[in-house]
């Protein structure tokens, strides 16, 4: 089997002393995906290893791939994702996932923490209140989007007009509020989300613009769909790409 130095090197880094029983029962299989996931991918993408990290772990929350979620969170830790990091990441998924998807991730998440002699509850990090979170997430959809959020949570039909509110003071004043990610990560982290799950096009394009209002510029998100390619395949890679260049000529007309 012909897997290449770096490959090993960087397995090595991420799962220091694990040996595969993969190497064993499919040899082929091994030699095609890690000198393709591990060299090529890591050397054509050029991401600060942590950035690198916390997009693969928010892609598997999206493409509810626990198992490897399980493998990835302790190598995540080692290239310096934080306890905290790493939590913010699951705790927002359930934004744009749902409890029903992001249950088994966060059972599996507190279980490597404790695995790991990490004292829980982890600090809080949650900066408003019940009679807060409204305002604060409005003031948080303005930040990234633009002025034009600031009366979203009152605008639309008045029979699902809630769910406008619900965008305000839950996804964006329970989650976006919260201290251990910065905007520009968070935005990071519901790019992948959205581009891993598929089927949410409008709303990933969104994203994608919101993601360049925060500084995520267009190279930095293909970077992103590239380096999570492997971990949600072509179609969802290719979907999610299209609506970053399709962003990008909006972002850009509205620079003008």
């Amino acid at each position: 089997m012909a897997l290449s130095e770096f490959s090993r090197e960087f397995h090595e880094k991420m799962f220091p002393g694990y040996k595969s029983k993969f190497l064993e029962t499919d040899p082929e299989f091994i030699e095609r995906f890690d000198n393709f996931a591990f060299d090529e991918v890591i050397n054509q993408v050029k991401l600060d290893d942590k950035v690198r990290f916390t997009a693969i772990l928010a892609t598997l929350l999206g493409c509810q791939g626990i198992d490897e979620f399980r493998a990835i969170m302790p190598a995540a830790m080692s290239f310096g994702v934080t306890p905290v990091e790493i939590r913010e990441v699951v705790y927002q998924a359930v934004a744009y996932l749902g409890i029903g998807r992001v249950f088994p991730f966060l059972k599996a998440m507190n279980e490597i923490f404790e695995a790991r002699g990490i004292t829980l509850p982890l600090p809080p990090q949650s900066t408003t209140t019940t009679e807060t979170r409204r305002e604060a997430g409005t003031q948080a959809q303005v930040d990234i989007f633009g002025e034009q959020m600031r009366d979203f949570w009152r605008s639309g039909p008045e029979e699902s007009r809630h769910i406008n509110l619900w965008l305000a003071d839950n996804c964006f004043g329970d989650y976006y509020t919260r201290k251990g990610l910065t905007y520009a990560q968070r935005e990071m982290i519901t790019f992948c989300f959205l581009a891993a799950q598929g089927g949410c096009e409008p709303q990933l394009t969104s994203h994608a613009m919101a993601n360049m209002k925060v500084g995520n510029d267009k190279s930095f998100l293909i970077s992103v769909i590239s380096q999570c390619l492997p971990f949600i395949g072509y179609p969802r890679s290719l979907n999610a790409l299209r609506c970053v260049n399709d962003a990008a000529e909006k972002f850009k007309e509205a620079q003008q």
